[in-house]
């Protein structure tokens, strides 16, 4: 089996790429600039050099076309794209573009190949809006509150048409929050693991957030792309979401993270009004039933084992107690 990973640079792309390899795939991988690329995190895992990488920009269709000839993939795992909520605020177009029209691009080329090739989207909860307390199943109504959820909920309908018009084997994963020390800086989590451990080693440094009040569904990323595969090996096409079923508010997280390290969060965090988006989702709780019930997937990961791993991998990626 020959599998293409649309953003293979990224975490999802990486743990999926280690996943498929570890089952005998040849794996291909795309970025915008497989050229000069880093792959840092495909690097992280000690994968880089059994991966074919092509540049691809995913809106521009000649570049996908010319791409899945060369490689011509089984399976196609689109993760690539604009993947920040924050950053879609700043730059909206770029993030319709990369990910509404990447994912119609992606299908186009594959329906007018005529080829049986297998397409997973990634989806994103975000396309669920503020769900006030409640779990989110495949048939809650979206309503995205952000231009990144826009996006992927466009992508969504996209898939879905293409599936029901054209009979393309393509399907959504709606993952909910998935977390791992591959997360880029920018993100919450990995501010809060990083500064935390910073904080516990004497930088004596503040951390400062935005809101502690929102909830959200937090599983582990390894297990996440393990959901994407087993969704492309069935006889039907569908969509999943992809979830722990538990909600923590963010102020958990950062308990968790700070207890952990035997610290009190409440000396050293606070909430910054600079830091709180134009629009932002109080509660994001998942119901992954559909998901243990077909592909007898089902998170093993909860929240705190997750800020567990995460501590762990940044002891070990300070100066000093790097592995050898």
């Amino acid at each position: 089996m020959r599998a293409l990973i649309c953003g293979v640079g990224g975490q999802d792309g990486a743990y999926l790429a280690r996943l498929l390899l570890q089952k005998g795939y040849e794996v291909w991988g795309t970025s915008r600039d497989a050229q000069i690329a880093p792959f840092f995190n495909l690097k992280a895992l000690d994968i880089r050099d059994r991966i074919q990488v092509l540049s691809m920009a995913p809106n521009d269709f000649r570049s996908v076309l010319t791409v899945l000839r060369a490689c011509e993939p089984d399976e196609v795992y689109f993760l690539a794209g604009q993947s920040s909520v924050g950053l879609s605020f700043e730059q909206p177009v770029e993030t319709l573009e990369s990910i509404a029209l990447g994912t119609l691009n992606l299908m186009e080329a594959i329906r007018l190949l005529g080829s049986s090739i297998r397409l997973y989207h990634a989806g994103s909860s975000e396309c669920f809006g503020d769900l006030g307390a409640a779990a989110a199943d495949e048939n809650t109504p979206f309503a995205p509150r952000s231009p990144y959820a826009v996006a992927k909920a466009s992508a969504h309908w996209l898939v879905s048409n293409y599936r029901e018009a054209y009979g393309l084997f393509v399907c959504s994963g709606i993952l909910f929050n998935h977390e791992s020390p591959l997360r880029p800086a920018r993100f919450v989590t990995r501010k809060i693991i990083s500064t935390a451990c910073r904080i516990a080693d004497g930088s004596g440094e503040r951390l400062e957030l935005g809101r502690l009040d929102v909830v959200r569904d937090w599983g582990w990323a390894p297990e996440y792309v393990e959901a994407m595969w087993r969704m492309l090996q069935g006889e039907q096409a569908r969509d999943y979401v992809i979830a722990t079923g538990e909600a923590h508010s963010l102020q958990a997280f950062v308990a968790a993270a700070f207890a952990e390290l035997d610290l009190d969060w409440r000396e050293f965090v606070s909430s910054n009004p600079a830091y709180f988006r134009p629009t932002d989702l109080a509660w994001s709780q998942g119901n992954p039933a559909r998901a243990e019930a077909l592909l007898g997937w089902k998170a093993g990961f909860r929240m705190h084992d997750v800020v567990r791993e995460m501590i762990a991998a940044e002891k070990l990626a300070e100066p000093g107690k790097r592995k050898t």
